[in-house]
């Protein structure tokens, strides 16, 4: 286990590749108030040589940093873990050259994520060049996964939406109180989920009073989502999983709202459901359980690294309705990572990370 105390030396070194993206730039927002972390290394294939605030102006006058070529043995030297901030089929060599290297890795990409090459080429369309590392590695919601990833050298910090649908319907599965054979997801999001490479889907003209679903049916996703679901249920002995995933831009820059509806498998209230959620993230700090007085809303949950939940049954059609929000940049993707991080090197989970959304 790595050792920390309170000296600049014994701090954890942090490296990031694709540190010019969204999720580049919510890490060092983060670590910038870290007190357990300096950040020694931030690469961009495309601006080396740039200081870090001419592509994230809001961090002018906290780093004295520029971005440098991709260079593992340069990384090697100066962190000890590295965040992998870049599009799927980007990590598989590097994070195998890191790990070589004895670097840890949090991946914030889809490489890791699921559980075999075929599988993976399933959802992605292409080879997973580094099988051998998908067993190994550990998917990264720590509310799921939180013994497995102390101990881990590679984790595989899970997609935003997936995020915020498991985190909506675990307990449930848990509780054995729903049918996982029809899971129905709809869920809006941010234009940040797509990144900051301009596409014309995403052209402000396009976007701006418009709502448009994209990726129907297959959303790569759903895998995620249906393994998440098989792994709590592999608790009560497994069954048949099945997710209708249908995602949805909405003209705003961040947040997820996912909408679940499950059939019910016996006799419930409200009361009952969200008492089982209540029960289930008792001791999580990052998972607030609203009750029947209240919504989650994606401006609460905004900047912050908590997910606002609840449910309410519907009594005519025997189905529960599941609402679950979080910031897709945060809680969906950067401060997750950052959470992962504290819990690898047995800092408080909690570290850098306890703020409120920005609301409204």
């Amino acid at each position: 286990m790595h050792a920390l105390g309170d000296k600049l030396s014994d701090k954890i070194r942090v490296g990031i590749v694709g540190g010019t993206g969204y999720t580049g730039g919510e890490l060092l927002r983060i670590f910038s108030q870290h007190p357990r972390v300096r950040v020694t290394y931030v690469s961009s294939r495309s601006q080396a040589g740039a200081s870090v605030d001419e592509s994230h102006p809001a961090l002018a006058g906290f780093y004295n940093l520029t971005y440098q070529p991709v260079d593992v043995d340069a990384m090697a030297e100066q962190c000890d873990v590295a965040f992998l901030a870049v599009p799927h089929g980007a990590s598989m060599e590097l994070a195998a050259d890191l790990l070589e290297r004895g670097v840890r890795v949090v991946d914030l990409g889809a490489d890791f994520r699921l559980p075999d090459a075929a599988t993976y080429q399933a959802w992605y369309g292409g080879e997973h060049t580094r099988p051998e590392l998908l067993g190994e590695a550990v998917y990264g919601l720590p509310e799921l996964n939180r013994e497995r990833i102390k101990t881990a050298r590679l984790v595989a910090n899970p997609g935003c939406f997936p995020t915020s649908v498991l985190l909506g319907v675990a307990p449930l599965v848990h509780a054995g109180l729903i049918d996982t054979s029809a899971v129905a997801v709809s869920a809006v999001t941010g234009v940040s989920g797509a990144g900051a490479t301009p596409k014309p889907l995403y052209h402000f003209p396009d976007r701006t009073e418009n709502v448009q679903a994209y990726g129907v049916p297959g959303h790569r996703h759903t895998a995620e989502m249906e393994m998440g679901i098989a792994h709590v249920l592999a608790a009560r002995g497994g069954g048949p999983v099945g997710v209708s995933f249908v995602p949805q831009l909405v003209p705003m820059s961040r947040g997820i709202l996912a909408t679940i509806q499950v059939p019910l498998t016996q006799s419930v209230s409200t009361a009952d459901v969200l008492s089982a959620m209540r029960e289930y993230y008792r001791t999580e700090p990052f998972v607030r359980v609203l009750g029947e007085d209240r919504m989650p809303q994606t401006k609460a949950v905004s900047g912050s690294n908590y997910c606002d939940v609840t449910a309410r049954v519907d009594a005519r059609t025997g189905r529960v309705i599941v609402l679950s929000a979080i910031d897709n940049l945060v809680k969906g993707a950067a401060g997750q990572a950052v959470q992962n991080m504290n819990i690898m090197f047995g800092v408080e989970e909690t570290e850098g990370l306890k703020t409120p959304g920005l609301y409204p």
